[in-house]
């Protein structure tokens, strides 16, 4: 089972996010990166599948020199090599050109992604490296089985869960559920030690104009202070709620 984890490189979910002085990008100034979320999920559910199947476990992601601390961190949780793609992740779609080019290149069983980044949350790119592949695809993925070459996915969708039976290989959108938080792995410090010798290979990048850019960001509004009514008062509460709230 060779198993290929997409890993994206992202802000802590606790660090306070600024943006520069032009709003075109994110301020990155003190920020402290992790593996996302998500992605770890699916990590976690690789190492599973490779402690029962065996194979080995491929961490990549596309981005700067930057992001290979995060790299490292996935091989000392337990991947077996790691490779960068060297491009600035700006465009969804160009980042799963660049991820299916990888994968055409080399032979995989399974495609691990998370369902969304959280600093973007554009829910786009594993669905486009499916598509471009022309590959089976599970979104929001909280339940893989494997049994040969057959997979048995369980979805997150309105109102319930829907299941899914493919071949592989395919490709999946995990979250919370494809394994429980208290199954996260952290790396040790044999891990730690052992990452150091691990591949870590840079790969170029597709050439070419992105054919999406984020034009600007802003920070959400301010929230106002809370204002107390007197409950007795109705009639003040109608009127902010008119004409300064304009709820009514």
């Amino acid at each position: 089972m060779n198993t290929l984890v997409c890993i994206s490189h992202v802000p802590d979910t606790t660090a306070k996010i600024n943006f520069t002085s032009d709003g075109h990008s994110l301020d990155a100034t003190g920020v402290q990166f992790v593996i996302n979320p998500y992605d770890e999920f699916g990590l976690t559910k690789a190492l599973h599948l490779k402690e029962s199947l065996g194979g080995t476990i491929t961490v990549l992601n596309v981005g700067g020199p930057e992001t290979e601390p995060t790299l490292r961190k996935a091989l000392a949780i337990g991947a077996d090599q790691a490779v960068r793609i060297d491009a600035i992740p700006s465009d969804a779609i160009t980042v799963a050109q660049n991820i299916k080019n990888h994968i055409s290149a080399n032979s995989y069983d399974l495609i691990i992604c998370g369902q969304e980044s959280i600093d973007y949350n554009g829910q786009q790119v594993p669905a486009m490296i499916a598509a471009l592949l022309q590959l089976p695809f599970t979104n929001a993925c909280v339940g893989l089985d494997l049994s040969g070459s057959e997979a048995t996915t369980k979805a997150e969708i309105d109102g319930g869960h829907a299941t899914f039976k493919a071949t592989l290989p395919m490709v999946i959108g995990g979250k919370k559920g494809i394994v429980e938080e208290k199954d996260l792995r952290i790396p040790n410090m044999r891990g730690i030690m052992s990452a150091r010798s691990k591949p870590l290979k840079i790969e170029m990048a597709v050439e070419g104009v992105a054919p999406t850019k984020a034009v600007s960001f802003d920070k959400p509004v301010v929230k106002t202070a809370v204002r107390m009514i007197d409950p007795e008062n109705v009639e003040e509460l109608v009127r902010l709620l008119h004409e300064e709230a304009k709820a009514i």
